[in-house]
Order: C-alpha cells, then structure tokens, then sequence
C-alpha cells in the first residue's frame, strides 16, 4: 500500500486508542532519548478523553489502521506523529498541506530540540523558528523549539 491509497479523514471516537497506540509506537521510536511523562494507559485515555472529542483530530488511515495523526487547536499545530513504518512516503507533507489549509492564516508549533528530522521537516515546509527553551515548561521537561508559518503576502 502506498501513501496515496491512506485516507486522511477527522478522528472519531473509534479512533481514539488506535491513534493512541500509533503515538506511543511514533514517540518511542522518533524520540528514544526522551522519556515519555505518561504511561500507555494515561496516553490512551488522554486520546480518549481530550484529543480526540475537544480539538482538531485527523487521522490517517491504511485499511483500517490509523497510520499517522494531525492535532490543531486553532493555529497552534499540537501533534504530528506516523507510524514509524509509515515515515518517508508522503504522509507528513499531505498533513501539513491540510493544516495550512485548515489555519490558512498560520501556524505555530513546539518540538524537541533532539528531534532533529522534524524540525528540518518543519524547515522546509517553510516554519521558522521564534524561539528555544530549557524545557521547564513542557511535561517531559525536555528543551523544546518554537516554530511558526505565515502565509506569503501575495504583492
């Protein structure tokens, strides 16, 4: 199966631990130096109970697997994760196509410092980076990165 045959569509409540457990496979796998600040059961009922019934959940979907997941809360860009098996074929890129889409106005987004791929991902779908901390503010406590988009002016 290739990337175009994966449907991108709006999470449903079924969704939920499939996206879940494609998240902690995604987490492990982009990030094995960071430590994970909730166990498998709090991520899946975190999916269950927040991301997916109060904000912007897409997920993509292979058959009948969720394969990658797009979070937005507003202009605020809050998860992007694939299933590791799943990176590299084109599913990122039609993500952040639909989030522009979605936040034609902009985006903004954190990622982690280590997390070196995503933030050349980000890079070249055009977000800048604003600004880098220590990490104090995020649950992993991790040094994170500020990213944001903004549409081209057309003159």
């Amino acid at each position: 199966m290739n990337s175009d045959d994966v449907v991108l569509r709006r999470a449903g409540d079924a969704d939920a631990l499939g996206a879940a457990d494609m998240w902690l496979r995604s987490f492990a796998a982009a990030l094995p130096s960071v430590r994970c600040a909730h166990d498998d059961a709090e991520v899946r009922e975190w999916f269950s109970r927040v991301l997916v019934p109060q904000q912007e959940t897409w997920v993509a979907v292979a058959g009948n697997r969720v394969v990658g997941l797009l979070v937005l809360n507003g202009g605020e860009l809050k998860q992007l994760y694939l299933d590791p098996a799943w990176r590299g074929r084109g599913l990122g890129d039609r993500f952040i196509s639909l989030a522009k889409r979605r936040q034609p106005g902009g985006l903004a987004l954190w990622t982690f410092q280590v997390n070196e791929s995503a933030q050349r991902f980000y890079q070249r779908h055009g977000f800048i980076e604003v600004e880098r901390t220590d990490g104090l503010r995020n649950d992993e406590r991790e040094p994170d990165v500020r990213y944001v988009w903004r549409p081209q002016k057309r003159e």
